[in-house]
């Protein structure tokens, strides 16, 4: 438009003007036909022909905000009636863009409900789902999508006769919120037992919630609910502690009181037999929690030092009791399974992404990019946007 059609325009204008206006207008049209115009015209509305996606909306933002750009240049350069063909091909590419990027919005918040009866993380970290909306709510509040967005709703209900109300594109992003918190409380009791697995699951995705303060999504949201899932985190962590671990602590703290008992004779039989329960729910809790994942660095170091703070002391406390009580060469000396350097190690290491186990964890990001997780969440709201 700026940098070819526009002189071509003047050009037109210069050699054929003394011929009228109709001649010079259609040179100028054949010209600009014979570049490809038309085609390319043609070819954006075939685009917006295509199958329904989260990234066809924002591409369709793009497309809406390069033709409002060149809007005064179009109406100058092809405003004639030689141009009616390019004219018809506009508008119907203007009309085919903003009814697709309304039709694809409109419709996230019905596509992320159905996405309630897919399954939930087994590994109890945030799902790709929340990950994946919660940027792309950022995206379009963002200043390089939201005015657009805002304009193309403007523009749809102009054409219903109805006039846009205020308040109507971020409540559209809330109740994309909305289903994204009842999804949430659905997988969670969807979550194979223990129910510390489900306390784990709500703790990581209520701090990704808190994360998101500083944001365009955490701005729209507000403080309150910020501070809510601050709350909630909290809660549900404590939960998993108090579910998991706490229970845990039962043998070896009877244990303890036994050993610390005025009455003799110390029954040995029956602290080796808590040692060994001990051993075996320790053992059992482990293996079933090595594939957990916290997925944010701060928050997975604080639970891990949480947990050894509350096993390491009462377990360090009984087995120094326990082996003062038994001669050098007793048989007892086996049930001793974990030191408390090893029990410490063992839970220091839980929690970690599998990536990360692996590798250097100083070297591997925990994050979710959109980027990563684009074509996975792309496909599979594809696959419900197409079939609405």
């Amino acid at each position: 438009m700026k940098h070819v059609f526009e002189h071509e325009h003047r050009l037109s204008m210069q050699v054929f003007e003394k011929l009228g206006q109709e001649v010079w207008t259609r040179c100028f049209t054949m010209i600009a036909s014979r570049t490809g115009i038309a085609a390319f015209l043609q070819f954006g509305n075939k685009f917006t022909e295509s199958k329904k996606s989260p990234d066809k909306l924002l591409n369709l933002l793009k497309v809406f905000a390069v033709l409002d750009d060149l809007r005064s240049d179009f109406s100058q350069l092809f405003g004639t009636k030689a141009c009616a063909e390019i004219q018809t091909l506009t508008r119907d590419l203007i009309r085919n863009v903003v009814h697709g990027a309304w039709e694809i919005f409109w419709e996230l918040s019905f596509q992320v409900e159905l996405q309630r009866q897919s399954p939930p993380p087994s590994d109890g970290s945030v799902p790709l789902l929340v990950s994946f909306v919660m940027e792309y709510c950022n995206q379009l509040l963002g200043d390089k999508y939201r005015p657009t967005m805002i304009q193309i709703l403007v523009i749809h209900q102009s054409w219903k006769h109805e006039k846009y109300q205020e308040g109507l594109f971020t409540n559209q992003i809330y109740n994309i919120v909305k289903e994204i918190g009842l999804n949430l409380d659905s997988w969670s009791k969807g979550l194979p037992r223990p129910q510390a697995h489900s306390f784990l699951f709500m703790m990581n995705n209520h701090h990704y919630f808190c994360s998101l303060k500083g944001t365009k999504l955490g701005d729209m949201m507000g403080e309150s609910w910020l501070r809510a899932h601050e709350q909630y985190k909290d809660y549900y962590s404590t939960l998993y502690l108090k579910e998991s671990w706490g229970k845990l602590l039962a043998p070896i703290t009877q244990a303890a009181t036994d050993l610390t008992a005025e009455e003799e004779p110390i029954d040995r039989d029956l602290l080796k037999k808590r040692l060994k329960a001990f051993n075996e729910a320790f053992d059992d809790m482990y293996k079933k929690q090595y594939n957990w994942i916290i997925p944010d660095e701060d928050l997975r170091e604080k639970m891990c030092q949480r947990v050894v703070q509350a096993i390491a002391p009462i377990y360090g406390s009984y087995i120094k009791k326990y082996t003062t009580s038994i001669t050098p060469d007793d048989s007892a000396h086996r049930y001793i399974k974990h030191s408390v350097q090893s029990l410490e190690n063992m839970l220091g290491s839980l929690f970690q992404p599998k990536h990360r186990k692996l590798g250097n964890s100083k070297s591997v990001t925990t994050n979710y990019p959109i980027d990563n997780m684009k074509n996975a969440m792309t496909s599979q709201l594809y696959l419900t946007l197409t079939a609405a």
